[in-house]
């Protein structure tokens, strides 16, 4: 079943396949973590949104209609409950660094051990995640949500306009001002 792309078996998920439905979850569940994490700014939060989302996979699986790519239409539905989930105030107003607790996407929480460097190392990279979080929260949550997109999970733009609900256009207004104002914050520190 490993062989199936991720549209074959969200098909599979359709008909109620528990196997294929937990091959997504395992293909996924990193990066969807990652991205809910980038966008909430809380592991609680983040590992809740993302729990949902596959829950709302698993109900709604019979809604994808193969239009896009699979990838594409499950981080519309993540974005959709994290922006849901922003609404009803459940969220920190901070935003915290990009990749989340550790860099290996899948161990989340968990950072990895520093082989060199030391202490000043990760001085300087606490402070470079510092700078980052304090310039994303200078951006709208359609410019943070794409550039995250973009740079983080590499959609294109028209995915991103995809998940975003705009057209083509709009997303790449939102990625190249959230770009260009990140530039500028992080210049300006």
């Amino acid at each position: 079943m490993k062989e199936l792309t991720d549209e074959e078996l969200c098909a599979r998920v359709a008909q109620r396949d528990q196997q294929a439905f937990e091959l997504l979850v395992e293909r996924h569940q990193a990066r969807a973590y990652r991205l809910a994490y980038s966008v909430l700014g809380n592991e609680a939060d983040a590992r809740d949104v993302s729990q949902d989302a596959f829950i709302r996979l698993y109900e709604s699986a019979h809604r994808f209609d193969g239009r896009s790519r699979f990838s594409t239409w499950f981080y519309r539905v993540l974005v959709n409950l994290c922006i849901d989930h922003r609404r009803r105030g459940k969220w920190w107003s901070r935003m915290l660094p990009l990749a989340g607790p550790g860099d290996d996407p899948d161990e989340p929480g968990i950072d990895p051990p520093s082989e060199e460097g030391g202490p000043e190392l990760e001085a300087i990279k606490q402070q470079s995640a510092g700078r980052l979080a304090d310039a994303l929260k200078r951006l709208s949550a359609n410019q943070r949500t794409a550039v995250l997109l973009q740079v983080q999970e590499g959609l294109s733009s028209r995915e991103i306009a995809q998940v975003l609900d705009c057209s083509e256009n709009t997303a790449r207004v939102h990625i190249h001002r959230g770009l260009a104002t990140l530039k500028k914050v992080l210049k300006d520190q």
